[in-house]
């Protein structure tokens, strides 16, 4: 057993503890290199206790929700990586709307159910997208209209010596797929939204129509990451891939969804190298055509 490890059981659970963990069991994509450590984090004091030993050791330390954003590249990511898997909620129920409280690990849809449970409208769009609060918070998820700004009223973080915030709505600085949180090191514990009361059966009605249009309309069979590049202002980039001629260009085992050009999709066998082809041969052949630049909306992780 490495000094590593001897640690890592000390602050956190060893049955949550994974040596050589190949990140494609950790990532929608299903692509990536082994990290180094592997670990779920469950408890807030886990978090911060894991953020001081990797301080006071020089041991880098990734932050992942449960991976629906993100490409980790074939070399693995080295250190520890760090599965925030909060879990817990509370609803205060006043005057002005219904507050929830959700730490940041819990998954979208299930919080749509639980809305959805307790005749709460407002969160309909979340059914069907694969991520996690904290994830939605970060980079202010949406769809059909919708966003995290709508919603939410306050979250807390820590920062990476461990200490506590609390920030409102404002101060989160939301823009489209982009937040206060972007860029930084900082980890959302949990957030608080604001909803109101509906009912319970055009909620649900709602949740329907929209999982359908995701499944008719998104080649959710295979693995991708989502969007795999961020929409343009009064540019439909999808619509600009397709017009390029690019869908099903495929390298090795990944390639541009026949169904919906703004995915990659993984077919069957794909690499992270294979996937990062196809993303630098999307943004060369649509600025050679159209001359339009174009930016990924997932995150790259890793070495090569």
């Amino acid at each position: 057993m490495t000094d590593i490890e001897t640690d890592l059981i000390k602050i956190i659970n060893k049955n949550n503890i994974f040596k050589n963990e190949s990140m494609s069991k950790h990532t929608s994509f299903k692509v990536g290199g082994n990290a180094d450590y592997f670990v779920k984090v469950e408890k807030v004091e886990e978090l911060k206790n894991l953020l001081e030993y990797a301080k006071e050791n020089n041991v880098p330390l990734t932050i992942l929700g449960n991976g629906t954003n993100v490409l980790v590249k074939d070399g693995g990511i080295r250190g520890i990586v760090c599965n925030i898997e909060l879990s817990n909620y509370s609803i205060d129920r006043k005057e002005d709307g219904v507050y929830i409280t959700v730490e940041s690990g819990v998954a979208l849809p299930r919080l749509a159910n639980i809305a959805l449970n307790e005749s709460l409208t407002g969160l309909e769009y979340l059914s069907g997208i694969p991520g996690t609060v904290g994830g939605a918070v970060y980079m202010n998820a949406g769809a059909f209209g919708n966003e995290m700004k709508d919603v939410v009223v306050s979250s807390k973080y820590m920062d990476r010596n461990g200490n506590i915030y609390e920030i409102g709505l404002e101060d989160h600085k939301f823009e489209y797929r982009k937040s206060v949180f972007s860029g930084t090191d900082n980890i959302i514990l949990e957030t608080t939204i604001k909803l109101q009361p509906g009912n319970q059966d055009d909620i649900k009605l709602k949740m329907k129509e929209n999982l359908d249009k995701r499944v008719e309309k998104q080649p959710l069979e295979y693995p991708s990451a989502g969007s795999t590049f961020k929409r343009k202002e009064n540019i439909i980039v999808s619509k600009v891939i397709d017009e390029c001629g690019l869908k099903g260009f495929r390298v090795g085992g990944a390639a541009i969804s026949t169904k919906h050009a703004g995915f990659i999709i993984n077919v069957g066998g794909a690499t992270a190298s294979d996937i990062l082809a196809v993303v630098e041969h999307t943004k060369e052949v649509v600025k050679e055509k159209c001359d339009i630049d174009i930016d990924l909306e997932m995150i790259v992780l890793g070495e090569d």
